[in-house]
């Protein structure tokens, strides 16, 4: 699966999802782009967006409409990768039950 990690995770992460391909917002140069034109662009080239992004959740249906994307957010007390770290086994567990155009929370 192409995952993408949103500006505002460690893109350490990534180290976490073994059997995924996994770039993070900034490491690509799209650091500062919109949630809008973060989602459109993201749908063209990966299969999910992981963020902790709150203000997604609240357009998260004008956002994925119809888009071949699965967006993740994530709760955790920080976006520290010590605070999400722990989060990647319930992650991987949720990846293959994914589907385009939908929003889950993982907490």
């Amino acid at each position: 699966m192409r995952i993408l990690l949103d500006e505002n995770l460690d893109w350490r992460l990534g180290r976490e999802l073994p059997g995924h391909e996994v770039c993070s917002v900034p490491l690509i140069g799209w650091a500062g782009t919109k949630n809008g034109a973060l989602i459109d662009r993201a749908s063209r080239q990966f299969d999910v967006l992981i963020t902790m992004d709150n203000a997604m959740a609240h357009d998260r249906r004008r956002l994925l409409e119809g888009l071949p994307l699965a967006v993740v957010a994530l709760r955790a007390p920080s976006n520290r990768l010590a605070d999400t770290r722990h989060l990647m086994p319930k992650l991987l567990a949720l990846l293959p039950t994914l589907t385009a155009g939908t929003f889950s929370v993982l907490g």
